[in-house]
């Protein structure tokens, strides 16, 4: 029986190692490791590649959302409409910045926060103050942005959100952590249309590091400049503080790994789409439709497939049979974060996000990873399909 896992980063080292080596090589030469030129170029060549003006390195992708809203200046009393189907990250950024988590909805179709659920909450539970500021009637506070999620590498439904941003005078903080190199309806690369892209390169994601790191993205260079400030404790000159910021500086050796690996993604991304496309053709062939929904891939755009996700009401029992049978599967997310003990106090109760509920009750990831043989694909729909009967 073929053994397959979730994930193999192995192989994929195998590909780059020499290059890897040779660059982790010449950083430990020059003793440089904090802010260096590997920090620089990534910055520019990851800014380019999503078709933004500037890029700024941080040191995780939930220190780009956190430093996002600290550059917008964001805190008690603000409220940040999101997702309540995603990484903790994103609603647990909001609350440490002192904001309020606003959850709406999400698309079924694509997993991503709707645009029509944030239009109903505006319109139910909204008004514009004096100063044509929205404000939360329940809570009284200012509702400062939005901060879509592009899950499992497949775009938000950005040109409607912006919409609603700019009617709204929201800053829009893009959650782009699985979405590297995903294109929206229009061809616009995500990072690249609302105020602040934020990227995680955490090691398992299209564009891992060997350990923490993120990255940041804007066309607006005031902003990426204040960024880079508060990056560094809020110091410019170094020991002058007009900003209180943080430590979150991408450290140079992540960023001369990163840079090798970004020249493969392209590759990579090809590879997962082409696993993606055998994976529809195998499960229909094998009358799998009518068992499992597959991943919705849009007629415009570029899904990346930093998850494969199907969806079924026996997933928790089809997990435990793949697992047995050395598939290896994930849960992304099995709690919506509405339910999550430390949101209670938002007030949320069962049922109140139908669609997200559902979600964490039906998703199951299964292996997309490049590497992956087709034999391997194969063995995985064949468990599947054992498990249907």
């Amino acid at each position: 029986m073929t053994n397959v896992p979730l994930l193999d980063l192995k192989a994929q080292y195998a590909q780059i190692r020499g290059e890897v080596l040779q660059v982790i090589e010449s950083v430990c030469a020059g003793q440089q490791f904090i802010l260096g030129e590997h920090v620089r170029a990534l910055e520019a060549e990851v800014a380019r590649y999503c078709g933004a003006s500037a890029g700024i390195g941080v040191s995780s992708g939930t220190d780009a959302l956190l430093l996002a809203l600290m550059a917008f200046g964001i805190g008690a009393g603000d409220e940040v409409i999101t997702s309540p189907f995603t990484f903790f990250a994103t609603a647990g950024t909001i609350a440490r910045s002192g904001a309020r988590p606003v959850f709406c909805d999400i698309d079924p179709e694509n997993f991503n926060l709707s645009p029509a659920a944030v239009e109903g909450f505006i319109e139910r539970h909204c008004r514009k103050d004096d100063d044509g500021a929205l404000v939360n009637r329940a809570t009284g506070g200012r509702i400062r942005a939005l901060m879509p999620v592009h899950l499992y590498g497949q775009s938000a439904q950005m040109e409607a959100l912006m919409r609603i941003a700019r009617r709204c005078n929201l800053r829009v903080i893009e959650d782009a952590a699985q979405a590297i190199g995903t294109e929206d309806s229009n061809g616009s690369r995500v990072g690249s249309t609302g105020d602040v892209g934020c990227f995680s390169f955490f090691p398992s994601k299209n564009l891992g590091a060997f350990g923490d790191a993120g990255l940041c993205t804007t066309n607006d260079p005031d902003l990426a400049e204040r960024m880079r400030v508060l990056r560094v404790h809020g110091g410019k000159p170094k020991y002058y503080h007009a900003l209180i910021g943080g430590n979150f500086r991408i450290d140079e050796l992540q960023a001369a790994i990163l840079r090798v690996k970004l020249k493969y993604l392209d590759e990579w991304t090809a590879a997962r789409q082409r696993n993606a496309a055998h994976y529809g053709a195998a499960f229909e062939q094998a009358g799998l439709l009518s068992r499992i929904t597959l991943p919705r891939v849009p007629a415009r755009g570029r899904h990346i497939f930093n998850q494969f996700v199907i969806r079924t009401g026996r997933r928790d029992e089809l997990r435990a049979f793949l697992t047995e049978r050395g598939i290896g599967t994930e849960i992304y997310y099995p709690v919506p974060l509405h339910q999550q003990e430390c949101f209670a106090y938002l007030g949320h109760a069962r049922g109140d996000f139908p669609e997200s509920e559902r979600a964490a009750g039906e998703t199951l990831a299964l292996p997309i990873y490049p590497e992956l043989s087709p034999a391997q694909l194969d063995a995985v729909v064949a468990r599947v399909a054992e498990f249907f009967g």
